[in-house]
Order: structure tokens, then sequence, then C-alpha cells
């Protein structure tokens, strides 16, 4: 297995699971704002730095983003290290444990059902982001008169869909 995969498992495709979920009840809840959200820490971490900047370090290289600056490291440190009642400090561990875990679970082996099965689920999930990415794009266009909030939420969503579509496409062309 190439060592250059994001997504060396199953497990591992479990937050573009989540920025699905949570795109999908976007489209279907016009009211749902980050707060409102179930993943409202990814989602403010990535409206904090702005649309097209990073979610936090861990998660930036994660989701393939850039455009790291000072204030969206540590915005994206404080808020990785809220979830468990810390700071910047707590936010590096936070932020730190999943590419640490995804390392360590890289050099298992896989067998050859198992990497046909990731595959496809990698497949699966590339062709949902699509259609997520998509609808979450024509509801932006669709409502001119929305909310501040509600832009930055489907904002935040369609980066984070972005940068998992981009991650996908990578994984399954190596």
């Amino acid at each position: 297995m190439p060592k250059n995969l994001l997504y060396k498992n199953i497990e591992a495709l479990e937050p573009i699971n989540k920025v699905i979920n949570e795109a999908g009840a976007a489209v279907k809840d016009k009211t749902r704002t980050i707060k409102t959200s179930d993943i409202p820490e990814v989602l403010g971490a990535v409206a904090g730095i702005g649309v097209g900047g990073a979610a936090g370090l861990g998660l930036l290289s994660m989701l393939g983003m850039s455009g790291l600056s000072a204030v969206g490291i540590t915005t994206g440190l404080a808020t990785a290290g809220s979830i468990v009642g810390g700071g910047m400090v707590a936010g590096i561990g936070v932020l730190a444990a999943p590419a640490v875990l995804l390392g360590v679970g890289g050099y298992a082996l896989l067998s050859a059902a198992k990497k046909k099965k990731l595959v496809q689920a990698k497949e699966a999930l590339l062709q949902e982001a699509i259609r997520k990415h998509d609808a979450i794009i024509r509801e932006l266009k669709s409502d001119l008169n929305q909310t501040q909030e509600r832009v930055e939420y489907l904002n935040s969503l369609n980066t984070l869909l972005t940068g998992a579509i981009k991650d996908l496409r990578a994984d399954l062309a190596a």
C-alpha cells in the first residue's frame, strides 16, 4: 500500500462521513448553522480562519488545505483545545492525535479483500461528497437573503467538502 495515502483504513474515512452527513442535514434544514450543527468545533474553526483557509493544524494537512497564518493556526488550536477544556496547547494534542493514530494504523497490512473494500468505500464517499458539494453550492446560490451565520456555515461545509474531494481523488489515484 502506498505510504502517501491519507485514508489507510475504513475508520480513517469517518471524518469525511461526518462532513457528508452534516452537508445533507444543512440542505434539509434551512435554519441550520454552525451552532446547531453536529460538528460545530470543526466548522467553527474553518469559519474562524476564513473560507479557503484551513480548519486547524492537524485537520488542515489531513484535508489537504493551505493558507496557514499565525491567526489561523492559533484560532484552530484554541478551538480544538476547547474540545477537551483546554487552550492552544491542548489543541496541539487534539489535532495531533488523529495523525499519530493514522500513522500507526498505516503500518498494518491490509488483506486484498480489505483493500478492495477500502477502495470501494472511497469511491462511494467521493461520489457522495461531490453530490453534497454541488447541493451546498446550489444552496449558497439559491437564497440570497440568508443570514451571515448560515452563509458562514455553508461556506465552511463547502471548504471541507472541497478538501475531502481532493484528498479522496488523490488516494484513489495512488
